[in-house]
């Protein structure tokens, strides 16, 4: 599994890198994948809270702040920051369909 899991250090979760078609892994190993995949997006919800929180730090600094340059940085991390949780929530729900396959 660890060959088809890959860390993406960006997004803080592991994504699937399929190293050929879907069709050909045997029926175990679309389940193990599946099951695998299941068990990383079911942490996703826990990612973006905890991206959520360091977004609610850092526009608390930035209503104190009176460095422009700082700032400016600070806006740019937060912004970093939602695009990250934009991503998850794509992989998320991108994904939503594979609960209903391990299922049936």
């Amino acid at each position: 599994m660890k060959s088809i899991f890959k860390m993406d250090e960006r997004l803080g979760i592991s994504l699937p890198r399929l190293q050929k078609e879907w069709e050909d892994y045997t029926k175990e190993e679309q389940q193990a994948i599946l099951l695998k995949w299941e068990e990383i997006r079911g942490t996703i919800p826990d990612r973006i809270y905890e991206l959520e929180t360091i977004i609610n730090e850092k526009q608390a600094q930035l209503g104190e702040e009176s460095n422009f340059e700082r700032s400016c940085q600070l806006n740019h991390d937060i912004s970093e920051l939602a695009s990250i949780i934009n991503d998850l929530w794509i992989w998320y729900r991108l994904n939503q369909h594979v609960s209903k396959a391990i299922h049936t």
